[in-house]
């Protein structure tokens, strides 16, 4: 085990984790809510501290970061656990893997070390935390980012945004680029289907933007949910009122977990996010897990060239000249 950042303490033994917006009050002996922090007579430890139970090479734009080094590969790394309990979640077998034994938890023990290393050998120009919410290994995480900065590599959050003000804080130095999932605009969608709520999550949005971080915004449109003309508009008028620039991933959701009652997300509902997003004046809107449709492209918000052509998660072909259109000479917003 290894001792937690970001807690206090409370009375009778009792401490307070303040890594996430839920501010678990964890008695002695008990986890807070991510399952994976845990109160051993008033010390706070992290259960999962390098103990990954995935390690992969993903091209950035499975994150996905689109104007963030397009076409490079990130060394992608997770442990269990996650702060969020979605009814929709397609990586819940490890997102919510259960009671597990604090002397045991699952993953293969890696030191940052190792993970910065295996991301050099394997020719990635970035390290993500990702596959569930990599706030929860927070502590991991920091001393991994700071190692890779080092060596010349970059971080990626691939988040909730459900972490606190003093962690966004804290991780915002040694953080290159997040994307951030805004799951709906409604606190009743939070509540109801990822067991939080909106609030923090449009702070953490702003906060990262205010602090320099690259940031780029998810939204999976679950049908009949948060896929209202009215729903969606909010979101990108929220985006908007930060800047314009910032890109909105628009994605398909497939039933799975425990939200299989609903059907899988049309490919005109993403074309019509899309054109709500822009209408809205968002510079970047792009449909997911829709490869072909066209919406992937990266078009010159000044002249409409296109910049960056996509299939899936594969480069077609980048156009960007010094991170400006061929054309016109617009200066496109991202990391190039």
């Amino acid at each position: 085990m290894h001792e937690a950042q970001l807690y206090s303490q409370g009375s009778d033994s009792e401490v307070i984790c303040e890594l996430c917006a839920h501010q678990c009050r964890i008695k002695d002996g008990h986890r807070g809510i991510c399952g994976v922090r845990e109160n051993r007579n008033g010390v706070l430890f992290s259960l999962v501290y390098g103990r990954l139970v995935a390690e992969h090479v993903d091209p950035v734009e499975k994150k996905p970061l689109y104007h963030f080094l397009p076409g490079s590969r990130s060394y992608s790394i997770s442990t269990v656990g996650c702060n969020f309990h979605c009814r929709h979640c397609q990586n819940y077998s490890i997102s919510q893997p259960g009671k597990f034994a604090a002397d045991a938890p699952p993953g293969i023990l890696r030191s940052p070390e190792y993970v910065v290393a295996e991301a050099v050998r394997s020719g990635c120009q970035s390290i993500s935390y990702t596959y569930v919410e990599p706030t929860i290994f927070f502590e991991f995480a920091y001393d991994c980012s700071v190692l890779a900065r080092e060596q010349g590599l970059k971080n990626v959050f691939v988040s909730n945004g459900y972490m606190s003000e003093q962690t966004t804080r804290k991780l915002a130095p040694v953080l290159d680029a997040i994307n951030i999932d805004i799951k709906a605009f409604t606190d009743d969608f939070y509540r109801k289907i990822c067991g939080a709520h909106l609030q923090p999550v449009l702070d953490t949005v702003r906060l990262m933007h205010e602090l320099g971080v690259w940031v780029e915004i998810t939204t999976l449109l679950i049908p009949g949910l948060n896929d209202s003309d009215a729903e969606l508009t909010e979101i990108a008028e929220f985006i908007v009122s930060l800047d314009p620039f910032i890109p909105w991933h628009v994605t398909a959701f497939y039933p799975t977990y425990k939200l299989t009652d609903r059907p899988a997300t049309s490919v005109y509902s993403l074309q019509k996010a899309r054109k709500i997003g822009l209408a809205a004046g968002l510079k970047f809107v792009y449909e997911g897990n829709v490869p072909g449709s066209g919406g992937e492209n990266s078009l010159c918000p000044t002249c409409q060239a296109r910049l960056i052509s996509r299939f899936g998660y594969a480069i077609q072909e980048n156009r960007l000249v010094h991170g400006c259109c061929p054309q016109c000479g617009e200066q496109i917003a991202g990391v190039w």
